[in-house]
């Protein structure tokens, strides 16, 4: 690639790392202080903290993700570099979008009321009472993701990754003091409905709300260095802007299918509201389940939509390939690693989260039918901004279209079917096959009519490489948990909170140094790629691509002392010389002038050691760009 994929890649993965940590620490708090399964306190919570993603996915988040990084790059060719779009581009966001948040806190109980029909009145209150205070957060994720665009597209992606740091942060402040004010509930059913007070929907939703009013802000300080100073500017005509509106047409197409879905499932999940795994522990299992995919797949993707956005302007199709052959097989790598690793841990792991291991067990059984569909969600993430650099959004929208209806109805089969302890489960495993058959139309849709071709075989045998290598990781992994108890609910390793960090920690590392000789012996390119510049840094080992040098160098060593010896031994030049020198000059001899064509002609042709030059100068090039094309350091 042509800009350093490793170290905004390091970046953007380790200020992703630490948010994803605090996200579980504040998700472990939070269970801890209103409970998690079957607590009536965290679905309401859980509930109306939904909705301001929801309304932010459904009034601008497709259309933000899918448009807005191609049309600033495209602005940026400018003569002003773009700050007059920039500048315009965030007047319209803060104008609209707060206008926007502005009727939908407003109309909270119409809201909350909405993805709440299956509630009853007393339990819809409470979801009420904390919606007034979640919902302006739709205007705060808005602006974050406007102005992270606009960094991005300038390949500042920083502040993009590490901002939530400061969310968590001022979340996990909150929970505590809640806490300290109020005592905690980590059973969930020390408090009923009747029991919250405004001052304590104030305390626990306020501060999360907080959180992401400071996430977005602390961007604006980013803006200079990406060379824009925002002023106000409500000159909307003449920018381009409406181009924005005909493109995103069909994101916010795809966006509201998605929504519509989404209202679905919570509707049915919602049955379960108080019982058993509801929302709030779904949304649990979900975050665990996100944790390797915003590590790694949102990270790399976030770099190389701004570079594939790039090279589709510029109608470098072959480029666009490789690109995507890269990054998905990197996915790939990691996704099927840590999907065999959660499932193993996941009877331990959910009870980081649980107050008993009980609770642990059924939010357990739910994160790994979700893991099901992590390598397929991961790249389906991946190829879709493969369609969006080349503003192509109709196509995402047809294959959420068409698969919908099957998603609806298998999610209203599992409400009316399931027994209410096996609704979330159920929901899970359908969205798994549903993100998996999504992947393949995608991949076809791709190969057929975007780029004629995906490097489809080398993907396929990497997946297997990796898959190969993930079944002895898992068996180590199995062995440690269940020696340390990880498997049974009296077991050490669930006993608390600290033996089954302990366990998750010990296994986890276990499994990484498997899978890491695994791909080593397997000889895996794209594992030598990503990790192998760390290890020669940590330990001096030569790797791969040194060896290959040392051994080019040798041979180069060795062909010019050769060269060096016996020079040239036979060339044209020579010849035509001697038959020169021995003819007579007579401009009128059609013989000599023959000659004299020959030595002019002839002293153009290289020696023999120019054509050994020649030629190592070749290999050189050719294996420089071989390197950088299919294993360029990532880290």
């Amino acid at each position: 690639m042509a800009k350093s994929l490793g170290r905004t890649s390091l970046i953007l993965a380790s200020g992703t790392m630490i948010s994803r940590v605090l996200g579980f620490v504040k998700a472990i708090v939070l269970a801890q202080t209103i409970g998690l399964v079957g607590s009536v306190s965290a679905d309401a919570f859980a509930n109306a903290s939904s909705l301001p993603t929801n309304i932010y996915s459904l009034i601008a988040g497709g259309l933000l993700n899918a448009v807005l990084v191609p049309q600033i790059v495209r602005a940026t060719k400018n003569v002003d570099g773009g700050k007059q779009y920039v500048n315009r581009l965030i007047t319209l966001a803060i104008v609209v979008l707060g206008s926007l948040t502005l009727l939908i806190t407003l109309g909270a109980p119409l809201v909350a009321q909405l993805y709440g029909l299956t509630l009853d009145d007393e339990q819809l209150s409470l979801v009420i009472a904390f919606a007034y205070w979640c919902l302006p957060q739709v205007f705060f994720y808005s602006l974050y993701a406007v102005i992270s665009e606009v960094l991005n597209a300038r390949s500042i992606f920083m502040p993009f990754a590490w901002a939530p740091v400061m969310n968590n942060v001022i979340s996990i402040a909150g929970l505590i003091m809640f806490s300290q004010l109020f005592g905690a509930d980590p059973s969930g059913h020390g408090r009923t409905v009747s029991d919250w007070t405004p001052l304590m929907t104030a305390t626990l939703a306020g501060s999360a709300t907080l959180g992401v009013v400071v996430q977005a802000m602390v961007l604006f300080v980013f803006l200079p260095r990406a060379g824009f100073r925002y002023r106000p500017d409500f000159h909307f005509r003449g920018t381009g802007l409406g181009r924005i509106g005909s493109v995103a047409s069909w994101s916010l197409g795809m966006v509201v299918v998605i929504q519509v879905v989404a209202w679905v499932e919570t509707l049915a999940i919602n049955v379960a509201f108080g019982q058993t795994v509801s929302l709030a522990a779904s949304r649990n299992a979900e975050m665990i389940f996100l944790l390797p995919h915003a590590i790694i797949a949102v990270s790399l993707t976030t770099m190389m939509f701004t570079s594939l956005s790039e090279y589709a302007a510029e109608r470098k199709t072959e480029t666009v390939i490789s690109e995507f052959s890269r990054g998905a097989r990197t996915i790939t790598m990691f996704m099927v690693f840590s999907t065999a690793a959660l499932m193993v841990m996941a009877p331990p792991f959910a009870r980081i989260f649980s107050s008993s291991a009980e609770q642990a067990n059924q939010l357990a059984v739910v994160l790994m039918a979700q893991l099901l569909g992590l390598v397929g969600f991961s790249l389906f993430y991946f190829s879709n901004r493969v369609n969006f650099a080349y503003e192509d959004t109709r196509t995402v929208f047809i294959i959420y279209a068409s698969t919908a209806p099957i998603h609806i109805a298998g999610v209203t089969a599992a409400a009316m079917f399931l027994p209410v302890e096996f609704i979330a489960v159920g929901i899970a495993l359908l969205n798994a096959f549903l993100t998996t058959l999504r992947l393949l139309i995608q991949l076809q849709v791709l190969r057929k009519r975007v780029l004629g071709r995906i490097d489809g075989h080398r993907l396929v045998s990497s997946t297997v490489r990796f898959t190969v290598g993930a079944i002895p990781t898992a068996a180590i992994g199995v062995v440690i948990v269940w020696a340390m108890g990880g498997y049974s609910l009296d077991g050490w390793g669930r006993s608390t909170l600290l033996n089954a960090f302990i366990t998750c920690a010990l296994s986890g590392i276990a499994m990484i140094a498997a899978y890491a000789a695994a791909m080593v012996m397997l000889k895996s390119p794209e594992f030598d790629a990503f990790f192998a510049p760390a290890i020669r840094r940590i330990f001096g080992a030569p790797g791969r691509h040194a060896a290959n040098a040392n051994r080019h160098a040798a041979h180069t060593a060795a062909a010019d002392r050769f060269a060096a010896e016996h020079g040239t031994l036979f060339t044209l030049e020579s010849v035509a010389a001697d038959y020169a020198a021995a003819s007579p000059v007579v401009p009128s001899n059609p013989d000599t002038e023959l000659a004299s064509d020959a030595m002019t002609t002839t002293a153009r042709i290289p020696s023999r050691r120019e054509l050994r030059d020649y030629a190592r100068q070749k290999q050189v090039e050719a294996y420089l760009n071989r390197v950088a094309d299919d294993d360029e350091t990532l880290i």
